[in-house]
């Protein structure tokens, strides 16, 4: 490809030398003003070229031109491993995150269209008679101006009985009637503090007063006295002034101030959530509510969906016309990408990683920015097929807008719609981060390395394959929740069944009414895409317990036994081995003043966690650090003639399931839904247990290039050839027409959908009549045969 001449516009990203975790000496040349789609295995390196390398760097330079004190924070966070990068513009990159949003963050607010519908109240609302005009800051529950003043605009209330707080009323205070109350010296503190203040500690719970039992739980006093502690053998035990606190008081100040999740956990079992008395759940003080728009209050239009919504907008002066106008177009391209059906007030948490990006990505559509390279991951996640086109339409507008659009993408739609392929592999981890192709999607079919060609152009028909016969089936229903209405479905045990339908429709509504109490279930396991942790702390080998076994067997060591460390010494979750800088987490949290925190490797251990007395205990020549640092594939080979039964089996099961590539002490931040939601099928395959389970995933193959998906399936397909029952909730319809049995939802999301359109073998339901996933199911099945 020509160099361009000096002073030129360069037309092409070229990337030269790029080392990023297994990428190997990387050259490419990719076109600007194009959309180029990333592919490959997963593992292969194709994000760690597009996020680890050009949007890095982007963001590196961006650093570079900012104030000293972000340039001093490079050094911290780091720069890519490539040698350069020319004809790179500044980049907006549009990741799956994995922080966890708070209960604040909304669809509104991620798509700031609550700004355009505050505005719209503030400026053109219906006020009551002699009210004042209100700015639109007392329309938003996240301000002190419009929260409700009772529940701080959260919408609800955390309360406490006696029932909760006593589930046993038959044991004496001594005894532990207060469950609610701290274990070890502090629990015992408040008994003492009782019994000093001339309360029965020894009578059952039950007999005491009502009067005496409502103090004891409920009183807003402190009353401090003098504890005259039992003297214990051997022990001075000196008197001391104890405060007392009630139940109540305890359970609700640790539940909002803890730091830690476990006593944040226990607080609130003994805690009920119920709608706000003040607001009715609707966030917001009363002179916000009184304000009405078309006749409805901003609570309510917030609770429509968003189709509904700009249906529902009236304007009656030229104000109000500007202002709902802009709400309009704005929620426009939210509903071209297939996300009408939520609303405004949908809380962030309850989205999936799909629907979280695409409303990001509607909104850069309003955003007028050009000349950007926009680096996505996976939009397609979470997409049914119906709305890929659509997906594909907005991605041509940015382009169209002056922009590069740069997709990590499995969606072999979005691949065929690409201006530029770029295929990274061919396998996984070491075995990969080569590019195999760097062309037009064409160009591909040649490369007989690829794993993604296989894919994208075989259209030899797969083999028959007989359906299975269930042996009975789990009836479900009637449900009425979220938009399904009176719905009964009836899933066959023995056999593996599909859930399809479009975004919204209510899918993961109808699988989640599925319990261990209805006849049949049995053994119950629900697999779903949540992180296996949310810091570096948590990561591969210590969920799946494989870490506990290694550990034991570096205790076991000559080297370990000699200078006396057990099996402690070798956690890093602990004081004594690990690195204390890092505190064992083998990063450090890098504060960007007006940027998300990001994590560093720590300066002290460089990442590898422990400090150098632990490291220097090594096992066949490998210290714990290099252990954590093997992938899966390798520790598989590193293990395989140990004598460690336990350690082989968890890694047999990670291969099993495709994830030989992760590192086993990859941090848990790294991991994306898909994979997090592997390793804990890996984790429930290791334990195999011989009675029927019935198996819940929900969308196992996001983020699965084809080939792993094969692999993943042929796992699920064992599981129903067990004797267990597996149902999937999936957009793919190679999946699907894998199937013995199809639910299909819809034929809309929201409003539009909640009802069952079609149930049966996959042929069956191909021909629906108003099924949305019937014609692509029916594509599928004709290319397999």
């Amino acid at each position: 490809m020509p160099s361009p001449r000096p002073g030129s516009h360069d037309a092409y990203v070229r990337v030269r030398g790029a080392r990023e975790h297994n990428l190997r000496g990387v050259d490419v040349d990719i076109p600007r003003d194009v959309l180029a789609v990333f592919t490959g295995v997963s593992g292969s390196g194709k994000s760690s070229l597009a996020f680890g390398t050009v949007y890095a760097e982007a963001q590196r330079r961006y650093f570079e031109s900012v104030a000293p004190y972000a340039r001093r924070l490079i050094h911290q966070v780091g720069a890519p491993k490539v040698g350069e990068i020319t004809g790179l513009p500044p980049a907006v990159s549009l990741q799956q995150r994995r922080s966890a949003p708070t209960s604040r963050s909304s669809v509104g607010t991620v798509t700031n269209l609550s700004n355009s519908l505050r505005m719209l109240f503030s400026r053109a609302g219906d006020y009551p008679a002699d009210a004042e005009r209100l700015d639109s800051d007392a329309f938003s529950p996240n301000t002190a101006a419009g929260a409700c003043p009772e529940c701080h605009g959260l919408g609800q209330v955390h309360r406490t009985s006696e029932e909760l707080l006593v589930p046993d009323p038959s044991l004496s205070i001594r005894e532990g009637a207060i469950a609610a109350w701290p274990g070890a010296w502090q629990g015992k503190n408040l008994r003492d503090v009782l019994d000093a203040l001339g309360h029965d500690v020894d009578r059952p719970w039950r007999e005491l007063p009502a009067e005496e039992r409502e103090w004891i739980l409920f009183t807003d006093e402190q009353p401090v006295v003098t504890v005259h502690p039992v003297r214990d053998a051997g022990r001075i035990q000196r008197p001391y002034q104890g405060t007392y606190m009630s139940a109540r008081r305890y359970v609700l100040k640790t539940f909002s101030d803890t730091k830690s999740p476990t006593l944040r956990t226990k607080a609130e079992r003994f805690l009920s959530a119920t709608p706000c008395p003040v607001c009715g759940g609707s966030r917001l003080r009363a002179e916000s509510l009184a304000v009405t728009v078309g006749g409805r209050t901003i609570a309510e239009l917030a609770a429509l969906p968003l189709t509904e919504l700009a249906g529902s907008l009236t304007a009656g002066s030229e104000t109000a016309r500007v202002l709902t106008d802009d709400l309009r177009s704005r929620i426009a391209p939210v509903a071209e990408l297939g996300l009408g059906y939520l609303s405004l007030d949908r809380p962030t948490p309850t989205l999936s990683a799909g629907e979280l990006q695409r409303l990001r990505l509607a909104t850069q559509l309003r955003s007028g920015l050009f000349g950007v390279v926009y680096v996505l991951d996976e939009p397609s996640a979470g997409l049914h097929p119906a709305d890929t086109e659509a997906l594909l339409t907005v991605l041509e507008r940015l382009k169209a807008a002056g922009n590069s659009v740069f997709v990590v993408e499995h969606n072999l739609d979005v691949v065929r719609g690409a201006d530029w392929l770029v295929d990274v592999g061919p396998r996984a981890g070491e075995h990969g981060g080569r590019v195999l192709h760097s062309g037009p999607v064409a160009g591909l079919e040649s490369v007989r390395e690829s794993a993604t060609a296989r894919f994208l152009f075989d259209r030899s028909p797969a083999p028959a394959r007989t359906l299975r016969e269930p042996r009975g089936q789990v009836k479900v229903g009637p449900v009425t929740r979220h938009n399904l209405r009176d719905v009964t479905a009836e899933f066959p045990l023995g056999v593996l069944t599909a859930v399809t339908g479009v975004s919204g429709s209510g899918k993961s509504t109808l699988i989640g009414e599925v319990t261990e109490e209805l006849a049949g279930v049995g053994r119950l396991v629900s697999v779903d895409q949540k992180p296996i942790g949310r810091t570096p702390r948590s990561n591969l080998a210590t969920y799946t317990g494989l870490f506990d076994v290694v550990r034991k067997v570096f205790a076991a060591t000559e080297g370990a036994k000699a200078r006396g460390y057990g099996v402690g010494r070798f956690s890093f979750n602990v004081a004594g081995g690990r690195c204390e800088t890092c505190q064992g987490e083998g990063f450090v949290s890098v504060e960007l003043l007006f940027l998300p925190s990001t994590y560093a490797p720590c300066p002290d251990c460089g990442g590898a966690r422990y400090n150098p007395e632990t490291l220097d205990v090594t096992y066949r020549g490998r210290n714990i650090a290099q252990i954590l640092d093997l992938t899966v594939e390798a520790a598989a080979g590193f293990f395989a003639d140990t004598g460690t039964p336990a350690v082989s089996r968890s890694l047999d099961t990670l291969l099993d399931v495709g994830l030989g590539y992760l590192r086993l002490g990859q941090p848990a931040t790294e991991l994306s839904g898909g994979e997090a939601q592997r390793i804990k099928l890996a984790s429930e395959l290791q334990r195999m247990r011989r009675s029927h389970t019935f198996y819940l995933l929900d969308e196992p193959t996001t983020g699965l290039h084809p080939a792993d998906v094969e692999v993943l399936m042929r796992q699920l397909h064992g599981l129903v050839d067990a004797g267990h029952t597996v149902v999937v909730v999936e957009h793919d319809m190679a999946v699907v027409a894998g199937a013995d049995w199809v639910i299909d939802l819809g034929p809309g999301g929201g409003a539009e959908g909640g009802r069952i359109v079609a149930a049966g073998p996959p042929g069956q339901v191909a021909r629906a009549a108003d099924s949305r996933t019937a014609p692509h199911l029916a594509r599928a099945l004709g290319q397999n045969g």
